[in-house]
């Protein structure tokens, strides 16, 4: 269940940063309203499912190595890991050809934070089962 539901607010915040910025976005389809909505969930939910495997995998090495980056820069260089992080996912459903892009750094900077806050806004609401 908890699975379902990460991958879940994932999707979700995936699909808030693809609405805010024009350089993240699904390719094929209507582009407003509920069209688009039915069109794109299948998509969706694969790439929150490519970003939360690549977070869980690829983040913790990349953490590890970068220590001293993060560190001098007091923890913004974790905005940089996540923006890779959404530029690899990007590039992975490009080759299993989801149709998803991310066209630039600063964009996948900007959807990292949108990603990041609606991911911490909807854990929020939602808890822990803890």
């Amino acid at each position: 269940m908890r699975i379902i539901l990460r991958l879940l607010t994932t999707a979700l915040g995936v699909a808030t940063a693809a609405w805010l910025f024009d350089g993240i976005r699904f390719t094929g389809g209507p582009r407003q309203g509920w069209e688009e909505v039915e069109k794109n969930l299948v998509p969706l939910l694969i790439v929150a499912a490519i970003l939360g495997v690549i977070t869980s995998f690829v983040k913790p090495i990349l953490t590890i190595l970068s220590i001293p980056l993060i560190i001098l820069t007091l923890g913004l260089f974790l905005l940089v890991i996540n923006a890779l992080l959404l530029l690899l996912t990007s590039s992975l459903a490009d080759a299993l050809d989801i149709g998803f892009k991310v066209n630039g750094f600063w964009t996948a900077v900007g959807g990292a934070i949108v990603i990041t806050i609606v991911t911490w806004v909807v854990d929020g609401f939602v808890g822990d089962d803890k």
